[in-house]
């Protein structure tokens, strides 16, 4: 523990956002500590070896880069870069008694070919063209907004500049727009899994949940793409930590916070190893844990509804549908039980309380794309990564009991895989590799798992309820540098730079980047 006692800013998390502000407000020469309650900084992105005994290095909660903005990577100077895969997604199915599939990716003749011989026609495709045309125009108006301060609701509608556009996604339930442009079942599922992310809803749900997570997916990077960073998640928190310790911050894990108080103009917070006083503290953690660290009560609960598997194969299973290489159906998104129809049963299943019979389920490997992740003797011998996101498996289905947890838990695993199977030539289980201890190396995660290893409310890994990108429609002109930049929590000494800010979610950086700038404003020296 350093042996000063009060700092300019002090991060309570060292998971990626906080990393980000802290290395933003140490190259501005502000005293910085970051306090991580864990042994290891990086939060849910983070890479480790998670089968015993096995040289492979995975992202094990979080796995794509989207929504990192190239100017953070930039204004820090990180050593980290990302790579585009070639195939975009795989969504096999059975149409007229035999497997079949759609490929979207590896060019447009490709691409176009896919969609002919799964739907008949050209229609689909080119419905699909110009959706997504709409959402790139999208994403190259919004997704600049994000790194400056608060749009308010009518400057962002000026700033897209297509009432059409703006009307579908900010303001009617998106199932709407997707069954007006989709005919096909199969197409309309795939889109509409953008919406569902880690977000329990259905396409016409009148909250609109599900149009902001679907926002949040098609605008990164102003593209819309999802990239595999290069060394696995956690060689951006590697390089996140080295840019704030090069520019000064002072990084200590192992070291949980227990308390926060502010009298408005300062703060301090209290671990076990005392009491460390501070112009400013940037709260990476959830507003459910900075709610509990100042003694107030709870926001209200917010849930998680997936399921995270991490898999290593010796070897790509062979598919059903002989028209596709298993490399290129698992370097993209490779969507399982994700129709459209089957989407809206595998909810109302879940809303009803019970286990979706055929889980939907989303699979990519890391391993084709950056090969890195993996020992050099697994490369040579061929074996693969699969990390699994699982939909419509809300936390209120597993019990707060561990053994109870653990119970629920395999049995949705299970049928998740049991449900990839129906898409496979072969069993799955004859090509799963086993740790130094036989065990077949499979590792799944529950929202309550999420919960205590992670603090994400419930699993929820937005930390709470995504919110539209613009200010507060009551608050027009949001008072205050942390107002401004989203990152505000009711006390003037006590920012969020998490998930939980206005512009979280995802691995983004962006709430550390606004929240560095909300203290810079402050002018706070």
């Amino acid at each position: 523990m350093p042996e000063r006692t009060s700092y300019d800013a002090v991060i309570v998390g060292g998971g990626h956002n906080g990393l980000v502000a802290a290395a933003y407000l140490a190259r501005a020469g502000l005293g910085v500590l970051v306090l991580e309650r864990l042994d290891h900084i990086g939060g849910a992105a983070v890479s480790s070896r998670t089968f015993t005994g096995v040289d492979a290095r995975l992202s094990r909660y979080s796995y794509l880069v989207s929504l990192l903005p190239p100017k953070i990577v930039r204004d820090l100077g990180l050593r980290f870069a990302v790579r585009k895969r070639t195939v975009s997604s795989y969504t096999p199915v059975v149409r007229h008694g035999r497997p079949t599939g759609l490929l979207v990716g590896g060019g447009e003749a490709r691409t176009r070919r896919s969609f002919a011989e799964l739907t008949g026609s050209d229609r689909e495709f080119a419905a699909w063209e110009r959706f997504y045309g709409t959402t790139r125009r999208l994403a190259e108006r919004v997704f600049p907004t994000l790194t400056e301060p608060l749009p308010t609701r009518a400057a962002l509608r000026a700033r897209v500049d297509d009432d059409a556009t703006w009307h579908a996604v900010f303001e009617r339930p998106l199932g709407e727009l997707v069954e007006e442009t989709f005919t096909d079942d199969l197409v309309r599922g795939v889109v509409l899994t953008d919406a569902l992310i880690g977000t329990f809803a259905t396409a016409h749900d009148p909250s609109l949940r599900q149009n902001r997570c679907f926002l949040y997916h098609v605008i990164g990077g102003g593209t819309g793409d999802w990239d595999v960073p290069l060394g696995g998640m956690g060689a951006l928190t590697d390089a996140l930590a080295d840019a704030a310790r090069r520019a000064g911050a002072e990084i200590v894990t192992d070291c949980a916070v227990t308390a926060l108080a502010t009298d408005g103009r300062t703060a301090e917070v209290t671990c076990e190893r005392g009491t460390i006083g501070a112009r400013r503290v940037l709260v990476g953690a959830s507003p459910r844990e900075l709610a509990r660290l100042l003694g107030e009560a709870p926001p209200p609960p917010a849930e998680g509804a997936q399921l995270k598997v991490n898999m290593l194969l010796t070897r790509l299973p062979r598919l059903r549908d002989t028209g596709v290489d298993p490399r290129e159906a698992f370097s993209g998104t490779f969507h399982i039980a994700e129709g459209y129809d089957q989407l809206e049963r595998a909810y109302q299943q879940a809303a009803a309380g019970s286990l979706p019979a055929a889980p939907p389920s989303e699979i990519y490997c890391h391993s084709l794309t950056d090969p890195s992740i993996l020992g050099a003797d697994l490369v040579r011998r061929g074996y693969q990564t699969l990390t699994l996101f699982g939909l419509h498996t809300p936390a209120r289905l597993f019990a707060d009991d561990t053994a109870d947890n653990a119970a629920t838990r395999d049995r949705l695993l299970a049928a998740t895989l049991a449900e990839l199977e129906t898409h496979l030539a072969e069993p799955l289980a004859d090509c799963l590799a086993r740790d130094a201890d036989g065990r077949p190396c499979v590792e799944a995660k529950s929202p309550l798992d999420l919960d205590r290893e992670l603090g994400l409310p419930g699993g929820n890994i937005f930390h709470r309820e995504l919110a539209f990108p613009y200010a507060d429609p009551e608050a027009e002109a949001p008072a205050g540098a942390a107002a401004r930049w989203g990152v505000a929590t009711g006390h003037d000494a006590v920012l969020l730079c998490g998930a939980g800010a206005v512009r979280g979610g995802g691995v983004s950086g962006i709430p550390g980047h606004n929240a560095a700038m909300a203290v810079l404003e402050e002018g706070v020296v």
